[in-house]
């Protein structure tokens, strides 16, 4: 259960995928045979639109291991383009997602996309031409400027090296005057990402924690040295970047641990490229910990005492959010660019006051964040 890999090669969470599913009416698009093409040493099968892949599993939830060997090739027939789902309780960004796919190859103990999600195979949407259509209409039909991110249902990058889907939004993005793309990961799959005219408009970024977390709870991730080592590389790409502590977990030597990851950050990753650095202590629906724990009975973070929040999600007491919140802000100002915007992710108007935020910072989050995307180049 290590993310720490000692290879000369990082380890690639799409080596994982055993199988690929593909839907009958996707078979012939030609950005499916282009996927297919990549992954020619894995076996895959053509299914009905309504067949579900067979995934040869016990019972539920031992189906989640399972179905992260497994990827479905699929239409996405909702919307691409929506508002991250967000509630009215807590301050929210105004982040636009973009919903490329569901589920995610990695391993996180505490991803609330055990308890999110109804199938628990990975899906990737083929039908880009789509996606591409709705993201042309959001970016041309208002003034309004867009942060737009992939990560919100399955991280950005893990299936990169299959899919290359950064190779169609990067280059589609360049121009987009009113929005940027945030691709936010745990993995390093990005090779695909050199040589793109990106045109400053795509920003890379990557969940960062405690070394203990990222060692014990992220499985199947790369390591902190490894995420540090490709931000610097996708900086001398000229690409922005930008960094996620969420979630903030509560265990041993928190302090220390934490201090050491941003330590790190700073001696290695140049400052000022970063746009943003978001903070999120642990928060999950009701529903999570029941099926985390069967899964990952090793993990003791769950036992920890939690209060139910205004969203009906499990939260630490706001005592102890606060004391390790001022902890790590207080790491990171030592260190962060003046043109870096530092922020809660779904946290009150209190809490951002208490742990020593300007008059107004909550309130006005959306627009520091347009300030720094479009100050880092």
């Amino acid at each position: 259960m290590h993310s720490e890999n000692h290879s000369k090669k990082p380890y690639d969470p799409a080596h994982h995928i055993q199988r690929i599913y593909v839907q009958e009416s996707c078979k012939d698009f030609s950005y499916t045979k282009e996927i297919l093409e990549r992954a020619r040493h894995i076996p895959y099968e053509i299914i009905a639109d309504d067949a579900i892949p067979d995934l040869h599993a016990g019972p539920y939830p031992h189906s989640l291991n399972t179905g992260k060997h497994h990827l479905l090739l699929c239409r996405n027939r909702g919307h691409f383009f929506k508002p991250c789902p967000g509630t009215k309780e807590y301050r929210c960004c105004d982040y636009q997602v973009l919903n490329i796919g569901m589920n995610c190859p990695m391993d996180c103990v505490y991803c609330i996309l055990q308890a999110y999600l109804n199938n628990p195979w990975l899906s990737f949407f083929v039908n880009v031409e789509d996606l591409l259509a709705e993201l042309e209409l959001a970016c041309t039909s208002t003034s309004q400027f867009w942060r737009i991110g992939t990560g919100e249902f399955t991280d950005s990058l893990a299936l990169d090296s299959l899919t290359a889907l950064s190779t169609i939004l990067v280059p589609f993005m360049r121009d987009k005057k009113t929005a940027v793309l945030e691709l936010k990961t745990k993995s390093v799959a990005i090779d695909h990402l050199s040589g793109l005219d990106h045109g400053g408009r795509t920003i890379i970024a990557w969940s960062l924690n405690s070394p203990s977390i990222m060692a014990r709870e992220e499985i199947r991730t790369a390591s902190l040295e490894e995420r540090l080592a490709a931000a610097v590389q996708c900086a001398d790409w000229g690409y922005t970047l930008a960094f996620h502590f969420d979630p903030v977990i509560y265990h041993d030597g928190w302090r220390e641990g934490y201090s050491h990851t941003i330590k790190k950050l700073f001696s290695t990753v140049p400052a000022d490229k970063i746009a943003w650095i978001s903070l999120g202590a642990l928060r999950f629906l009701p529903s999570l910990r029941p099926i985390a724990l069967g899964r990952f009975p090793k993990s003791n973070f769950f036992h920890e005492e939690f209060v139910l929040g205004l969203d009906n999600k499990y939260r630490y007491f706001r005592g102890l959010r606060v004391e390790m919140y001022q902890h790590i802000l207080g790491e990171l100002r030592k260190r962060v660019s003046h043109n870096t915007c530092i922020y809660f992710c779904m946290e009150s108007d209190e809490i951002w006051q208490e742990c020593g935020f300007p008059e107004g910072a909550a309130q006005n989050l959306p627009d520091n964040l347009d300030k720094a995307a479009k100050a880092v180049r």
